[in-house]
């Protein structure tokens, strides 16, 4: 089936138990998110609001929020969508067996754009960026957000939809310095496509049309936030998923108009027009605080006449954002190891807040006639994985060889570490990448989009047994006496609030001392941190603070280091400072008055009964 519209969505999710009305009257400042953040936590179900506070528009939120949903709602295309992703990644395929493959040739030709005339038949009405709903997620946020957009830009080099990008870049509605109503801020990172529109426009002194689509059928967010192969539109792509064609026209501006969209902002960006955007509660479990991004001066605000808003809320992972990783693997799974030969996996690790770590598997051939084994194709791989679209913005890869292990998977998190630290040989295997681009919401690095990476390559027959215990002679000196074990190979410790890097290299100084003499091989890594009780209490837990509280080349240290024609290596273990720094983003820390409300609606007996 193909959804014409969000409500026609909503309607049959209801229909089959997957959606709940919220009737009660919730107040769209932080209280909608609190109980959207509660019901994703208990993997219940997708939420209308239908009387948010201040707002005549209902919204409907947590509609990825299990990968179950997700797969229901594209449950008569996912099949045909993953051929078609397949074909685009592999073209040889389809010539081998057309056959097999003709169906995709059709939903594709089939799922091309369609330009309606400009009296669309569905009408639209003319509202304001204030009567939108203002929801504000996190205490610290520094006003309302669109969180589900889809932010449509057009090449003036190439215009027309074939060549138009549709992204999904987040947009604060008001606060800080916006005249509101008139403007609204545009945050876009790195490896982004409206960035390459952007610069274009900007080179020639002209202003950047942007139309910006709230809702329609689920296919269309979607496809906006989808890694799609080289040269596949995101229109064509979301008229295929969603089994109808991305129907669109243009207002008497001139600026593109989705027809099943529920809500469209018109605007333009000027060249070298910026005003502070953020703060912002993000995916990384931080904030991402106000920084300079571009300013996009508000033309007109439409929307349908049974419009519903769409918002999601991310934070510390796992969120619904993680439901919608999981579908895009699925469908794209397999596409990126096509791209780079010889990679067989890839995972931008969730838990750590997908970009700050990446495991990868590939295969390691450059001299199978050697007995002693190590990496050698598997860092070329490295480098190409590094080089890759946004995969360039990860600080962390471990990878290592299949053919050590051919079961081993990227979605076994302890498994594969423990893999990689029972083969790497810390003295070699550590190959850095400094003053380089980061993601934009980490705040580990040296300044915004700035900071290093680093390859862990492991490869060959397994050099050490890791400790699962510590022995009983094992001991380290204050301040750094108590520790936890996190998993065989990986000890958390304890360590003082952080202050400085005069303070770090003191601290290294005294772990040296007191345990570099000793035979520690069964403990490959140490990691500082604030609460290694907290660090180790699950694997989420280690991944999220360990790699998203560090910068590599700053916070990567070793017992025996050593430099060598500038190759970092460490003879003992290697150590991880995973502390909290003075530089670092806020925490996202819910609101307990908010919490206690939310409390009071879920035992009230009403729609959020026994799902909050």
């Amino acid at each position: 089936m193909g959804y014409k519209s969000l409500a026609d969505c909503v309607s049959d999710l209801e229909k089959h138990g997957h959606l709940v009305r919220v009737r009660e009257e919730v107040d769209p400042y932080l209280e909608a998110a609190a109980i959207h953040l509660r019901v994703y936590e208990n993997q219940g179900p997708a939420l209308l609001f239908e009387n948010l506070k201040g707002s005549k528009f209902p919204a409907v939120s947590n509609l990825f929020g299990t990968l179950e949903r997700s797969k229901f709602m594209f449950r008569d295309t996912l099949d045909d969508i993953k051929t078609l992703v397949d074909i685009k990644s592999d073209p040889i395929k389809a010539l081998k067996n057309p056959l097999k493959y003709v169906k995709a040739g059709f939903i594709a030709f089939s799922a091309l754009p369609w330009q309606t005339s400009f009296r669309s038949p569905v009408k639209f009405g003319k509202t304001s960026i204030s009567e939108l709903p203002q929801i504000t997620h996190w205490p610290m946020d520094g006003g309302p957000f669109i969180t589900m957009p889809q932010v449509y830009t057009e090449d003036i080099d190439k215009p027309g939809i074939m060549n138009a990008n549709l992204g999904m870049y987040r947009i604060q509605l008001g606060g800080n310095n916006y005249i509101q109503d008139s403007e609204i801020g545009l945050h876009y990172q790195l490896h982004r496509g409206i960035g390459v529109h952007q610069t274009k426009a900007n080179a020639l002194g002209q202003a950047l049309k942007v139309s910006i689509f709230v809702g329609g059928p689920p296919s269309h967010p979607l496809a906006a936030v989808m890694p799609l192969p080289e040269g596949l539109s995101e229109m064509m792509f979301a008229g295929a998923l969603g089994n109808r064609r991305f129907r669109y026209f243009y207002d008497d501006e001139g600026f593109c108009m989705s027809s099943d969209a529920d809500f469209v902002i018109t605007g333009t960006v000027e060249p070298g027009q910026t005003k502070d955007e953020g703060p912002f509660g993000d995916h990384l479990g931080y904030y991402s605080l106000k920084h300079p991004f571009p300013l996009m001066k508000v033309r007109n605000v439409y929307h349908r006449q049974d419009a519903i808003w769409s918002f999601t809320v991310v934070g510390r992972p796992p969120q619904e954002d993680t439901s919608f990783g999981a579908l895009i693997h699925e469908i794209t799974g397999s596409a990126i190891p096509k791209e780079i030969p010889g990679l067989h996996e890839v995972n931008a690790v969730d838990a750590a807040g997908v970009h700050p770590l990446l495991f990868a598997i590939g295969s390691e051939r450059y001299t199978p006639y050697l007995k002693e084994k190590k990496p050698q194709e598997i860092l070329t791989l490295a480098n190409h994985i590094l080089g890759k679209s946004q995969l360039s913005l990860a600080k962390f890869l471990f990878i290592t060889s299949k053919e050590d292990d051919p079961s081993l998977s990227t979605a076994d998190i302890p498994g594969f570490l423990q893999h990689v630290f029972e083969r790497v040989d810390l003295s070699r295997d550590l190959h850095f990448y400094t003053k380089t681009t980061i993601d934009t919401l980490d705040y580990s690095g040296t300044d915004i989009n700035s900071g290093s990476k680093v390859a862990i390559a492991a490869a060959g027959d397994k050099k050490r047994n890791l400790w699962a215990d510590l022995p009983s002679t094992f001991s380290l000196p204050r301040p750094f006496d108590k520790y936890k074990m996190v998993m065989p190979g990986i000890l958390a410790v304890d360590a003082p609030t952080y202050v400085d890097s005069q303070q770090v290299a003191q601290e290294i100084r005294i772990l040296d001392e007191s345990i570099g003499f000793k035979n520690l091989d069964g403990l490959p890594l140490i990691v500082l941190c604030d609460d290694a009780g907290f660090t180790a209490g699950t694997i989420n837990n280690f991944v999220w603070v360990t790699f998203t509280r560090s910068n590599p080349s700053h916070d990567i240290h070793g017992v025996n280091s050593f430099t060598d024609h500038k190759h970092w290596g460490c003879k003992g273990p290697m150590i991880i400072d995973a502390r909290i720094k003075p530089h670092h983003a806020p925490l996202l820390i819910k609101d307990p008055e908010v919490e206690k409300k939310v409390d009071a609606l879920g035992s009230k007996g009403g729609s959020l009964s026994g799902i909050v």
